[in-house]
């Protein structure tokens, strides 16, 4: 006898499968049903808003959640649940106006008494949320993320249903970007009191943006539908969306070939020329606010208090060859740590970067030495990376360019992406790490705050008093030109100490079938499937 639980999956799993099956099909009797088939290079760790830390996670995220505010197709900063609001002249005061006419996907209205219960929920040490720390310059958040004083002490404050005035310690310039990340969506407090922790599975799960998940095949597939409640649906062209786990970027390209899949996630560096050819009406290439780096576990031995190894490991990694003969999709050598095209900012290139490669190498293999390894006394280290093609590439390229250089031996461990992301937060058993980081919203604050010390996101374990000195300092600057200057300073700090390798800097690349409509290129990669409709006839 099936159980209640069990009955409902099959039946949600079911009614998706009804849906799929009438899709634009020719010959299909009755209502056609729009659907976008996306691919995801890796299962969200959660959708729970306060919990996920992925770009997987916050693609999906951006679907079935809605923040205050929200960016269009080109990444202009638009209205979402706020339909406007107001910043007083010192800053540190913003007042929105939630839309009357948001509404849950169960009918329940959106109000600003849900973000009030969500962003407290967001910083409360409890939830251990990922991106606690990113609303620090609300009033009182990072006392409370210290334990030091209650959610309720957050500076924000519902002065109506449909009123939201939000407190700052300080001027943040980046405010209404950082309110767009999916951490600041709000969490329906009525479900998750019923349902605890399962809140986020199918049938419980609450939505407020223009879709709702319908169903979850982990490693395969995430199904959304059309949620009839949200606020601008009429707005809304696709039906339904259906996210396709695919850790294979070469299984993604073949499933677009067979037209399968509408939008790849990336592209295959070894199919990149080919693509281009076949494709060229179709590959979307554009700058992206991101950083690929291998970071170092700073806790333990052989790179704690070892700044001559860590930098003699960066300086050995062929940087223009990695991105020419390796990566080949128009990835340029990263040098500093901030990416080039952010707002308002210079970002600060390694001493080393004026330097020949050959240089860079005859300086690595004396601080080699100077760290107290030789060809006798070689360097044992383990690289880990998540499966992948590409990032298998890149880990055999710079293991034999660690090798050749410095006669390093390196062992590659390869893991699924979700036990890489918990061991490097464990930090038990990493050495040498495979991660990226993506900008947030468009500022230097959001590369470089995730090495204060106590970030969530400080994946190495990075601690330096200067550096979080210079980014208090940062905080506290009322002008934009020496807020500036106290960022590039930390970042020169940073990178004196060398607690990450980056890479390369990104840019983004999808393939898009003809058949999609309103896609936009922006720095944030941001695409939301509600911007987007489907042509219909077209293959």
């Amino acid at each position: 006898m099936l159980n209640g639980m069990k009955y409902l999956r099959i039946l949600l799993l079911l009614a998706v499968a009804i849906v799929a099956s009438a899709c634009t099909e020719p010959g299909n009797v009755g209502p056609q049903v729009s659907t976008l088939h996306r691919g995801l290079s890796s299962d969200p760790e959660s959708i729970d808003p306060h919990k996920a830390r992925s770009t997987q996670a916050a693609e999906v995220l951006r679907d079935i959640g809605e923040g205050l505010v929200g960016y269009s197709a080109t990444g202009t900063l638009v209205g979402a649940a706020a339909e406007s609001w107001t910043i007083s002249d010192d800053g540190l005061t913003y007042t929105f106006r939630i839309r009357d006419n948001a509404r849950w996907s169960n009918g329940d209205p959106v109000t600003a008494d849900d973000f009030v219960f969500s962003l407290r929920r967001l910083v409360d040490p409890a939830t251990a949320a990922f991106y606690g720390q990113a609303v620090a310059a609300i009033v009182n958040a990072d006392t409370i993320l210290r334990g030091e004083a209650a959610p309720s002490e957050l500076g924000v404050t519902a002065t109506d249903r449909n009123t939201l005035v939000i407190t700052l310690q300080q001027p943040t310039p980046y405010m209404l970007s950082l309110l767009t990340h999916p951490s600041t969506f709000p969490v329906h407090a009525g479900s998750l009191a019923e349902h605890g922790n399962e809140f986020t599975r199918p049938e419980n799960l609450l939505s407020n943006g223009a879709y709702k998940l319908a169903a979850w095949e982990p490693s395969s597939v995430l199904h959304l539908a059309r949620n009839s409640q949200y606020w601008n649906n009429a707005e809304t062209s696709i039906d339904a969306v259906s996210y396709h786990i695919l850790t294979q970027e070469m299984t993604e390209l073949n499933r677009f070939r067979a037209g399968e899949i509408d939008i790849t996630s990336s592209i295959p560096p070894d199919s990149f020329a080919q693509v281009r050819e076949q494709y060229a009406g179709q590959m979307h290439i554009a700058p992206y606010l991101g950083v690929y780096y291998y970071g170092y576990n700073l806790s333990k031995p052989p790179f704690a208090a070892n700044a001559s190894l860590r930098q003699a490991l960066s300086m050995a990694i062929d940087r223009e060859t990695l991105v020419e003969k390796v990566t080949g999709r128009g990835e340029t050598p990263a040098y500093s740590w901030v990416p080039p095209g952010v707002d308002n900012y210079e970002p600060i290139r390694f001493s080393y970067a004026g330097l020949s490669q050959e240089e860079r190498n005859a300086a690595a293999r004396r601080l080699y030495r100077e760290a107290g390894y030789s060809e006798q006394l070689p360097a044992e280290i383990e690289l880990r990376y998540n499966t992948s093609d590409t990032q298998q590439r890149i880990a055999l390229a710079v293991q034999a360019m660690w090798a050749e250089v410095l006669g390093v031996r390196t062992t590659l461990v390869n893991e699924e992406f979700q036990v890489l992301l918990a061991n490097i937060r464990e930090a038990e058993v990493t050495q040498v790490f495979r991660s990226s980081w993506i900008g947030d919203y468009n500022d230097a604050h959001t590369f470089l705050n995730i090495f204060e010390a106590g970030n969530p996101s400080n994946m190495t374990r990075f601690e330096n008093a200067q550096f979080d000195k210079l980014m208090r300092e940062a905080a506290a600057q009322v002008t934009p030109l020496n807020r500036r200057l106290y960022l590039e300073e930390a970042e020169r700090v940073l990178l004196s100490e060398h607690p990450v390798i980056p890479l390369y800097f990104f840019v983004s690349k999808h393939l898009v079938s003809s058949r999609v409509q309103g896609w936009g290129d922006n720095v944030l990669d941001y695409h939301y499937s509600q911007h987007l409709s489907l042509a219909t006839g077209q293959n």
